[in-house]
């Protein structure tokens, strides 16, 4: 048998209000809350709302042979409780179904797994309670933020109980290999990496309603056949993308619920497929072999690199600038002032950094389409300033927490 494995990312950024240099040591309001309601609330109409509904659906009509997964970043999970709870129940009453795996997540989507594996770990264990508490169930499958994995990412993930972890099917990672496969990264002894059919799943995901493809219009039963290709020998074809592709950034009026919802019957036509879930896969098949991973793999841009989020001087520097007051951050939280960390992992969110990528062609469109800034240069100016005027409260606050250690809760 050959499974056919979607996963789906769920989240969206807290986005930061036009904070300016005037604002630095005067307003401590960093986010802009109308903006990102006015956003949650219209992407859980376009497609949280719609999708999870044809989702339920096609798992009831196909009773139980239809399956899917999902990873919400604590943000969307957020701002859902927030603005959207009946998206949240949605989500919740896919996952009873027993179909709909959940998986992990960082708690803020950060790339704290790039620079601070402390962190990293501390934001798994926190979004997995909550996973948890909300959904009844521990996740079992870790889907770092932007598929990024490297061998220490996949060794703390397996420290940590995970039995599969997700990456990016990158044509440098696997050379001759086909990731239709599952590996065991080198460095771990039982988690399996499951990674991503980067072609197929952009298919969708990317290429869906562009009308200069040259495989435009897409249908359902042309899809199965692309995917009905896969060997006899292959364990599973790996479709992850972002949840918001659907109605979001290819709208209803392009077909898209409709393409979706014949997808399944035209793939179980064909007897050898069937679908399941990441921790299915990682259930019922063996690694074939080891994978090395020495850099990390993302899942972003032709590179498959973490260039996105930290391949110029200004998205570096930000990034540095951010973790240079961590330990006091956290030496703050320890003492009972938890506000100023969850603005700090709040600024740890990738889309910041993403936002003053200043690449060109392709790529850059694709940056510029997602960024609520004119430019890459007024993002960062936006971030620094923000992050001035919390290096400031931090430095403040533990000037006066050291000061008065009596009165430390």
């Amino acid at each position: 048998m050959t499974d056919v494995v979607f996963y789906f990312q769920v989240h969206q950024p807290f986005r930061l209000r036009r904070y300016t240099f005037f604002d630095i040591a005067v307003e401590d309001r960093y986010f802009d809350d109308s903006e990102n309601k006015r956003i949650l609330q219209r992407v859980a109409e376009r497609c949280y709302l719609p999708m999870n509904k044809l989702i339920l659906e096609l798992i009831e009509k196909h009773k139980g042979e239809f399956r899917v997964s999902y990873s919400l970043s604590g943000t969307v999970l957020d701002q859902m409780e927030l603005w959207a709870p009946e998206a949240l129940e949605s989500f919740q009453t896919l996952a009873a179904t027993g179909y709909a795996e959940i998986l992990g997540e960082t708690s803020h989507h950060s790339l704290s797994s790039l620079t601070d594996l402390s962190e990293f770990e501390g934001q798994i264990t926190t979004h997995a309670d909550r996973i948890e508490t909300l959904f009844g169930k521990r996740p079992t499958t870790f889907r770092n933020t932007e598929l990024v994995i490297d061998e220490k990412i996949a060794s703390l993930v397996e420290r940590l109980g995970f039995t599969a972890l997700l990456g990016e099917g990158a044509d440098h990672l696997l050379g001759w290999r086909n990731a239709h496969h599952v590996y065991r990264p080198e460095g771990c002894t039982k988690l399996d990496l499951l990674l991503r059919d980067y072609p197929r799943a952009d298919d969708i995901a990317f290429r869906y309603s562009n009308k200069t493809w040259d495989q435009w219009p897409l249908t359902a039963e042309k899809f199965a056949r692309w995917i009905h290709e896969a060997g006899p020998e292959d364990a599973f074809v790996g479709l992850f993308m972002d949840y918001e592709t659907f109605g979001e950034h290819q709208w209803k009026e392009t077909g898209i619920f409709d393409f979706f919802a014949g997808i399944p019957a035209a793939v179980l036509a064909q007897k050898r497929f069937r679908f399941r879930t990441p921790a299915d896969v990682a259930a019922e098949h063996e690694a074939v072999g080891r994978l090395a991973i020495p850099r990390p793999v993302s899942w972003a841009d032709a590179e498959r690199d973490v260039s996105a989020w930290l391949g110029n001087p200004m998205q570096r520097a930000a990034n540095e600038a951010l973790y240079a007051i961590h330990p006091q951050v956290l030496e703050l939280a320890a003492a009972g002032d938890k506000r100023l960390l969850e603005h700090w992992r709040r600024l740890s969110t990738s889309d910041h950094l993403y936002y003053m990528c200043t690449k060109h062609f392709s790529d850059g469109e694709v940056h510029k389409y997602f960024s609520p800034y004119a430019s890459p240069h007024d993002a960062f100016i936006a971030f620094m300033n923000v992050l001035d005027d919390l290096d400031r409260r931090v430095k403040q606050a533990t000037t006066s927490v050291r000061a008065h250690p009596e009165k430390q809760s």
